[in-house]
């Protein structure tokens, strides 16, 4: 065997041992970012939910809340914000804008929404309504299951991004295409908590 043969079988050797350790890199980057896109879909079912009973609360105490017509308008139009950034959102949740966007439509909802609950505490008709408490249970409950997908998502982002910018990866991540993904982080203190919903 000739010099030149064997440089040219250890450059080749090479050559494929690179290739199969990039495909190796480029695989676990795709399962990554479809583990945070699947638990970004999560987040997406419970917040339709909550968009579904959003509507059903405001149609209750409509007929309760005659003179704060203006509280139950912002309360639906936070919603309509938010179900159509939650749609864009979810149609590319790698998009960091859609997801940020996102997250701000949801501080809005749930300041118009706690706002809603304060108004709603000064009538005792409504409070007592069998109705409404059910449907304050089940957004109270929609709320808590929003938390937990967030907290799954924000984990699956987590380790994406880290996957993504740790040595080796780095130098691939970017000619693949594979870009920084948006943490479902809360903007504010009052999105924090999920909102106190109390018709006792």
């Amino acid at each position: 065997m000739s010099i030149a043969l064997i440089v040219l079988l250890v450059l080749l050797a090479a050559i494929v041992v690179l290739a199969l350790f990039v495909v190796g890199i480029y695989n676990r980057l795709v399962a990554l970012r479809n583990r945070f896109k699947n638990a970004f879909a999560q987040i997406d079912v419970q917040l339709k939910r909550r968009y579904d009973l959003i509507p059903n609360l405001v149609e209750i105490a409509k007929g309760y809340l005659k003179h704060e017509r203006e509280t139950l308008e912002n309360v639906i139009k936070a919603r309509n914000i938010a179900f159509a950034a939650s749609q864009a959102a979810a149609a590319n949740p790698a998009d960091a804008s859609a997801v940020k966007s996102l997250v701000g439509a949801e501080t809005g909802l749930a300041g118009a929404l706690s706002r809603l609950m304060v108004v709603a505490e000064q009538y005792p008709d409504l409070k007592a309504n069998q109705n409404m408490m059910q449907l304050s249970e089940e957004l109270t409950s929609t709320e808590n299951k929003v938390s937990f997908a967030r907290q799954a998502y924000n984990d699956a982002v987590m380790i994406y991004n880290t996957t993504r910018e740790t040595f080796p990866n780095v130098i691939f991540a970017g000619m693949f295409g594979f870009t920084d993904a948006q943490l479902f982080q809360v903007e504010d203190q009052a999105q924090r908590e999920a909102p106190k919903v109390k018709f006792t």
